[in-house]
């Protein structure tokens, strides 16, 4: 384990949600918010700061709520508030309000190892299993509502990512969701709003969360990494990584931090590492070596690959119909040059392609295999 200092975890609104946080009037929230809009832009410090908020026993008035100060918020900041509950993933555990302390790794499924047979992409059947939120977990989390709250507040239920739901665990949240117990209040949070079901999403008040701009999320950064003293990265180089992730701060950080520490096994710096080297070889458009593209990326996060090879197959048609490049202007010229290329209507039709296979992108299909079909398919939008 690194060592590091003892610094208590803490949760901020990020500046470009300070308007959403404004919109929400604390004594008198909505049973259950659904918070959703790009991953990377802060929405789980929102979430987490609201439920610390609802949960604050500071005296109110000109305290501004959480007051960071109440036993309330001491208990919820070392993961021992007895009105708080975290439905996540067992890979997201890691992410609740714990003891642990920031910068120190823990292991998001525990102590318990336990073997597990890979499969052919190198990843355990079980390992994506525990991406999920099961059945067992919702029940287990809904039975805690059925008694009254500890400290005679709000009981709040966090879920995070949503979309992690299992069909059968999202049926059971369905019905605390429909009659909800007095006193309690659901937040969800999910980067997927297009996978979230109608019932569940008919019976939530929504909060878009808005990304930054390129100057206002640019800014979080210099001055997060300045605080830090040690990650080194020029201008030009965070400017890259900025737009190459879809203009998603968060993930910028982690990645920057992930790599600082040659934590070279952290799923977010793998899939940061992949998806530049998918836009490599996506660049060079009908000489792209896909088989050795998908064996050098087939091992990330395969909805941050179809998330990097959406954006840029938007920008590709972009730049063919209105020469415009939103995500990648970075790639500018290489884009332009690829949209006077490529045959129009086989663009259209590989990126429904993209868009049917981010429906299943957390299923432990044969990720390999896709990511192969998808990449020889767009070689042959440069070909008659």
């Amino acid at each position: 384990m690194r060592q590091t200092e003892a610094i208590p975890r803490s949760w901020v609104v990020a500046p470009w949600l300070n308007s959403l946080w404004d919109g929400i009037n604390l004594k008198a929230c909505p049973n259950a918010v659904l918070i959703h809009g790009r991953p990377g832009i802060g929405k789980y410090d929102f979430a987490i700061t609201l439920a610390k908020a609802l949960l604050c026993e500071g005296s109110g008035g000109a305290i501004k709520k959480p007051c960071n100060a109440c036993e309330a918020c001491r208990w919820f900041d070392t993961g021992n508030h007895p009105d708080f509950v975290g439905l996540v993933p067992e890979t997201h555990r890691r992410f609740l309000p714990s003891e642990v302390l920031e910068g120190a790794e823990s292991d998001a499924g525990g102590s318990k190892k336990t073997k597990a047979v890979k499969d052919d992409e190198g990843d355990s059947a079980e390992k994506k299993e525990k991406k999920n939120i099961t059945i067992e977990d919702a029940r287990s989390a809904i039975q805690t509502l059925s008694i009254g709250t500890h400290r005679g507040g709000n009981r709040v239920v966090l879920v995070y990512p949503l979309e992690a739901l299992r069909s059968e665990a999202a049926n059971t949240l369905l019905k605390s969701l429909e009659e909800p117990p007095s006193g309690t209040i659901f937040i969800l949070v999910t980067s997927r709003l297009d996978r979230v079901l109608p019932t569940i999403r008919s019976r939530c008040r929504l909060l878009a969360a808005p990304p930054p701009d390129h100057v206002n999320g640019l800014a979080w950064l210099k001055e997060k990494i300045a605080a830090q003293n040690a990650i080194k990265v020029s201008g030009d180089e965070l400017e890259t990584i900025f737009y190459e992730q879809g203009g998603a701060p968060y993930a910028v950080f982690e990645f920057l931090t992930a790599k600082h520490h040659q934590n070279e096994k952290d799923e977010l710096f793998i899939s940061i590492q992949a998806s530049r080297y998918l836009l490599q070889g996506l660049a060079q458009g009908s000489r792209i070596n896909w088989l050795d593209v998908a064996e050098k990326t087939h091992k990330a996060s395969f909805a941050d690959l179809l998330g990097a090879m959406q954006r840029w197959l938007a920008d590709v048609q972009g730049s063919s119909q209105a020469a415009t490049v939103r995500f990648y202007p970075k790639h500018a010229k290489t884009i332009h040059t690829l949209g006077q290329q490529i045959r129009l209507e086989k663009l259209l039709r590989l990126s429904k392609l993209v868009t049917q296979a981010r429906r299943h992108e957390n299923h432990p299909l044969a990720t390999r295999i896709q990511l192969e079909s998808l990449l020889m398919q767009y070689q042959q939008l440069f070909q008659d």
